[in-house]
């Protein structure tokens, strides 16, 4: 569609939102129509403009990165919410706090955050449907309504989801810039073999999709990865009194960024692989074979990654207020290290 197509907004249907802004200088059109309409997500509001549902002046722009200046009038033909695809499930959510704008879930493992090949029912994404019904955020089609940020399907701990556009777009910026300048903090326990070195530090690897499996992540070095960076601390060694010669220890670690498998492939490139991690971790399997009996049968029991998001806060994206929660650990995760301070 040609940017001076003349298409009458008000003929289709939907709520058309208005606004006049004045560009000193040339400002790229995405921009404009951001800073104009703030409560509107910048996902929605691209998909929106490459659909040809926003104008100026009444003529069509579906060139995000056209540049403008002067008094525009803008408009944008907001469609009405459609049904997301996957449809709600009846599925049972430990939901740790919930207002108009967001829902905070504490996620258990086993649960796909979103509908995709091989998982099209039965996700996190079906049960947000059911819960929150017509509240949940999302453009009408997507397979990720609310959806912010997201943990593996055998990671379990607290996520936070938006309901609405406003709240997307605040939480959406506050991941995007991983706490770098705003409160957003996010906390993981890992039980990992042996004892990292230092006990405190970071670990700083760029990560991209392994050449030799595009199933799994790596870390690349010389261009071509993107920037990760994980913060860890030792909190507890097993057994506790062995020091550098420990087992396994629980890590407490930080992110500053925000890949896939971030935690399990910069630990396991450190030596030191989450127990139970198939993936990242097999070269490691048969550590529970030196175990004593009690401990051996609990890590063969475990058929995870032994990994969970134990602490999450943020700014409310309405309100402002810091919100911050904290999640125990699941039981499946608890009898694993209580077998690992037996040792």
């Amino acid at each position: 569609m040609a940017d001076d197509d003349d298409i009458g907004l008000e003929d289709e249907s939907g709520d058309t939102r208005t606004a006049t802004v004045e560009a000193a200088a040339k400002t790229r059109f995405d921009k404009l129509v951001a800073e104009a309409f703030p409560d509107v997500s910048r996902s929605r509001l691209k998909a929106l403009i490459e659909a040809g549902a926003v104008s100026v002046d009444g003529a069509v722009v579906t060139d995000a990165a056209k540049k403008l200046a002067g008094s525009l009038a803008l408009a944008v033909l907001v469609p009405p919410a459609e049904d997301a695809e996957p449809q709600g499930e009846d599925i049972p959510l430990d939901v740790v706090y919930e207002d108009d704008d967001l829902i905070v879930i504490d996620k258990p493992a086993g649960l796909v955050v979103h509908p995709a090949a091989g998982n099209w029912t039965g996700t996190l994404v079906n049960a947000l449907i059911a819960h929150c019904g017509d509240s949940l955020s999302g453009i009408g089609g997507v397979r990720r309504p609310g959806i912010v940020h997201r943990l593996d399907k055998d990671t379990t701990g607290l996520m936070v989801v938006a309901k609405n556009d406003r709240a997307h777009a605040g939480l959406a910026a506050q991941f995007a810039d991983h706490g770098r300048t705003g409160p957003l903090e996010r906390g993981y326990l890992a039980l990992v073999w042996g004892s990292p070195e230092p006990f405190r530090g970071v670990i700083e690897a760029p990560l991209g999709r392994s050449s030799s499996d595009r199933t799994k992540m790596a870390i690349i070095r010389g261009g071509g990865g993107k920037e990760a960076i994980t913060h860890y601390e030792v909190a507890e060694r097993f057994p506790a009194e062995a020091g550098r010669g420990a087992v396994a220890s629980l890590v407490e670690c930080h992110l500053e960024t925000g890949r896939t498998h971030q935690i399990r492939v910069h630990l396991s490139a450190a030596g030191h692989p989450l127990v139970g991690d198939a993936v990242y971790g097999s070269h490691f399997l048969t550590k529970a074979n030196r175990l004593p009996e009690a401990a051996a049968s609990a890590v063969r029991a475990f058929s995870r990654q032994a990994l969970h998001a134990f602490l999450i806060a943020f700014e409310h994206p309405a309100s402002g207020e810091l919100l911050r929660f904290e999640s125990g650990l699941p039981p499946d995760m608890a009898d694993l290290v209580a077998a690992f301070r037996e040792l």
